[in-house]
């Protein structure tokens, strides 16, 4: 690993960028995804012309990557090399390159690693004056694969309480000491808030699950919740917002109107404003950014009690949690007899509905999760 390590650091030094960057961004994918939304929303808060993201996977589709280039970053895909396990001395190479841009700056930036593997691998080879920060999503592969890198980071931003209690869990069975504690902040999801929202009294009623086709989401549930509720009324309305190709067979639910992946926002919001309810029946969860964006649109929301859902979503306030998130027929059930019950009450929904607006407007705003970054990245640089 070394040779190749110094190899690339002598063709950064023999073939410079052209110009230094204040930040430097490690991200997976610019694919349609929550975790993508909120990157991209970090660099339009922090970044610049004179910033740089790098992309280190292949990406589904690129129905995001608009939102990274509005942040005015200069971007780069090294997925083609950095992404495949054939070329894995190029990927190190890569390490040696990129980490001597870095070090080689007489301005000294912050490193973004956004919950990305390359970020990881590169941390140990990165000036140890120069600040290196990381976001974590969730509780997952990530929390074990990260670990040997700790003491390269200089700052650790989670999404969700919920998920920072989860690790802090972690550090102790893995007996890392507590001073790594102290380096976790919590800086929670946010969106552009909508204007002239009004509250669901929508008809048909129409329950919509967004976000991509996981196993971790469990669709087959909503869709048998799907069959049950056009069992008994098949004025209820279901749709999918987001590709669920992978997981369920669509041409078995013809009772469920698939949209697959949409990118256009006023296409989104329209079906947002459309819906009556969000569902989820996540095994798993941090703080999904749809329940933000169904909530600010008057959507009632009804989930599994994962993450920090039930942090947000309070029974008959802010939406309805099932009463058991493992027991796969109880939440079939529970959502049948719900939904119906919902359909035939316009005054709840109206309630629930004009609660989670004014809920997204006390707690989702953009502003302050934009201010939550910049003043991050402020303290990083004067440390510097």
């Amino acid at each position: 690993m070394w040779p190749l390590i110094m190899s690339g650091r002598l063709l950064a030094l023999l073939k410079p960028l052209k110009k230094e960057y204040r930040v430097y961004y490690f991200f997976s994918f610019f694919h349609i995804g929550g975790a993508e939304k909120v990157h991209a929303q970090i660099t339009q808060a922090t970044g610049g012309k004179d910033c740089i993201i790098y992309f280190t996977k292949k990406s589904h589709n690129d129905l995001l990557k608009q939102l990274f280039t509005d942040s005015g970053c200069e971007i780069r895909d090294i997925s083609r090399f950095a992404g495949k396990k054939w070329l894995y001395p190029v990927n190190i190479l890569l390490r040696g390159i990129i980490s001597g841009y870095i070090n080689n700056q007489k301005q000294q930036p912050v490193v973004f690693n956004g919950q990305n593997n390359f970020g990881y691998k590169i941390s140990p080879w990165i000036a140890k004056q120069i600040p290196q920060v990381e976001l974590i999503h969730s509780l997952n592969t990530f929390s074990f694969i990260r670990i040997p890198f700790l003491p390269f980071y200089r700052q650790t931003v989670m999404i969700s309480q919920k998920r920072i209690d989860d690790h802090l869990e972690l550090y102790r069975s893995k007996s890392i000491p507590a001073s790594f504690d102290g380096k976790i902040r919590y800086i929670g999801n946010a969106i552009e808030l909508p204007d002239n929202v009004k509250p669901a009294s929508r008809l048909p009623f129409t329950v919509l699950y967004a976000g991509r086709g996981g196993e971790e989401k469990r669709l087959g549930l909503i869709a048998e919740i799907a069959r049950g509720v056009h069992a008994v009324n098949k004025d209820i309305r279901f749709e999918m917002m987001g590709d669920v190709s992978g997981i369920l067979e669509q041409h078995r639910f013809p009772f469920i109107h698939f949209y697959g992946n949409l990118s256009d926002a006023d296409e989104i919001d329209s079906v947002y404003q459309r819906s009556s309810l969000l569902i989820m029946t996540s095994e798993t969860e941090g703080f999904p950014m749809v329940i933000i964006e169904a909530m600010a649109r008057g959507n009632l929301v009804l989930s599994t009690a994962v993450g920090d859902i039930p942090r947000h979503i309070t029974d008959n306030k802010t939406g309805f949690l099932f009463s058991d998130s493992s027991d796969g027929e109880r939440i079939i059930l529970e959502g049948i007899a719900l939904i119906i019950k919902l359909a035939a009450d316009k005054h709840t929904v109206a309630r629930i509905s004009e609660n989670n607006i004014k809920y997204a407007r006390d707690n989702f705003g953009i502003a302050t999760f934009n201010q939550s970054y910049q003043q991050l990245f402020r303290s990083l640089n004067q440390h510097v």
